[in-house]
């Protein structure tokens, strides 16, 4: 029985059985899976069984269980047990308690934090006034805080999709399902757990998003039922919070596929709740500029990704947010505002802006400013000025995104051209490209300037001739003495 083609792995033949609550899970054995611990995180393992010593159930699930299914490296590794955030916490001392909507441990090692969840309970009281200090909802079905602790089958039956409702047992080595997450793994179906599909979106908005990214990492089919209500359902984006979504942005265009979930998030509604101003400006197309530069932009991410190269939050927001920049920028030069006042407060109005729905920190925003005010003094190329912007902190970023918008159309390729050129360009081929080389004077003639010396060998009436002779008289008359 063979997995979707995207998978490197075969699964060994057994029966696929759907699981409820009440009912018993479909355990596969170690002899029938191909998780091995060589693949696991060392200190996952460590903190596996050193719960499990403790006498406490310990699994590995999630997104690092699927992952390990499918032949693909998990970038990290959740774990998941009975006992509660204070018991973890006196069993490990290099442990830290997080969160007030889900309490959670983090287990550090060095730079790898392992994050430990204890099982939570899947039923939550609807319209939940919020007085619990455990309990939270919003009108709306939102979970604000869930802390009701219970048993893994509920645990299993509370998380969003089926394919991260694995559980791989540490005590006997075998994968645990309670969702039929390993038949939607072997489909590549990507399905919500539960058969209200509206209230799983509505308990956690993001879910939406993570449909999104899911279905772009793992290149699987979001399901008819989970993909229908999207597009109704994208403005309750609008009840998470703004700081949560940054992450949930940099998750999406940050992995080697921001392109292909750009393409998906305007396809659902999903995009215009986080990026608001930049799609209304995708909607009037300029000579296809809009389109062509984001999408440029988010392809040129992407390929440095899976290159391996670094990527940086401020250069992707100034990609994103660019657009309506550049409009309130033209026009804020149409009512005769100068060049440096109109970059300055068209990037303040946009970005200021967009902070009520994707929370952009200031470390991040700052830079990303400034690439956008480098653009109009890279367009001023005589003087001194070329030079003077070499030395800036954000020059590099600035004429990357030069060189996108050149690639775009939007500024003609000459420009970009120069200042590749003038990069690699010799001290005086640079002064010659700015019209900063000297230039040569006519020589000027000095005139002598007359001494008293000159005035005796000159004699009074400046005779040179008659002086001349009279020393010469002179000489011949000492001569005949001797």
């Amino acid at each position: 029985m063979v997995l979707c083609s995207h998978s490197k792995y075969l699964l060994q033949p057994f029966q696929l059985l759907s699981a409820t609550a009440d009912s018993d899970p479909l355990i596969v054995p170690r002899a029938e899976h191909s998780i091995s611990r060589s693949n696991i995180s060392p200190n996952a393992l460590k903190v596996l069984y050193r719960l499990r010593d403790a006498g406490h159930a310990a699994y590995l699930v999630g997104g690092g269980v699927r992952d390990l299914l499918l032949g693909h490296e998990p970038k990290d590794f959740d774990v998941a047990t009975d006992a509660t955030p204070e018991q973890v916490r006196q069993v490990f001392r290099n442990c830290r308690l997080i969160g007030r909507r889900f309490r959670l441990a983090h287990v550090f090692f060095g730079p790898e934090i392992i994050e430990v969840a204890t099982f939570r309970a899947s039923a939550i009281p609807a319209g939940q006034d919020g007085t619990d200090d455990d309990v939270a909802r919003t009108e709306n079905g939102m979970i604000l805080r869930d802390n009701v602790y219970g048993s893994i089958a509920e645990d299993a039956l509370r998380r969003d999709f089926t394919v991260n409702a694995l559980y791989y047992n540490i005590a006997d080595f075998s994968v645990v399902d309670y969702a039929g997450g390993l038949d939607d793994l072997k489909a590549g179906r990507l399905k919500l757990i539960g058969d209200d599909v509206a209230a799983r979106y509505r308990e956690d908005p993001v879910r939406m998003l993570r449909a999104v990214r899911f279905a772009c990492k793992l290149g699987f089919m979001i399901d008819d039922t989970c993909e229908t209500p999207l597009a109704d359902l994208a403005p309750l984006l609008g009840e998470v919070p703004a700081a949560r979504l940054f992450e949930e942005v940099l998750k999406l265009f940050h992995a080697g596929f921001g392109l292909h979930a750009f393409e998906k998030l305007r396809r659902y509604g999903l995009f215009a709740q986080l990026f608001p101003a930049t799609d209304a400006c995708l909607a009037r197309q300029e000579h296809e500029f809009p389109v062509v530069f984001v999408s440029r932009g988010l392809d040129n991410t992407d390929r440095r990704v899976l290159e391996g190269k670094s990527v940086v939050p401020p250069f992707l927001f100034a990609v994103l947010l660019w657009e309506p920049v550049r409009l309130r920028y033209q026009a804020l030069l149409e009512d005769g505002v100068s060049w440096a006042d109109a970059i300055a407060l068209a990037a303040h109005e946009v970005a200021s802006a967009q902070q009520r729905h994707v929370a952009i920190p200031k470390r991040f925003g700052m830079p990303m400013r400034e690439i956008w005010s480098l653009q109009p003094r890279l367009e001023r190329r005589q003087g001194r000025r070329p030079m003077a912007l070499l030395g800036h902190p954000r020059f590099r970023a600035a004429y990357d995104f030069l060189l996108l918008r050149a690639e775009s159309g939007e500024v003609d390729p000459e420009l970009a051209d120069w200042w590749t050129k003038f990069q690699d360009a010799n001290p005086g081929d640079r002064a010659k490209m700015t019209g900063t080389g000297k230039k040569r004077r006519p020589r000027r003639r000095r005139r002598s300037k007359t001494t008293a010396t000159d005035s005796v060998s000159r004699g009074a009436d400046g005779d040179e001739g008659g002086h001349a002779a009279r020393l010469q008289g002179q000489a011949s008359s000492d001569d005949a003495d001797e």
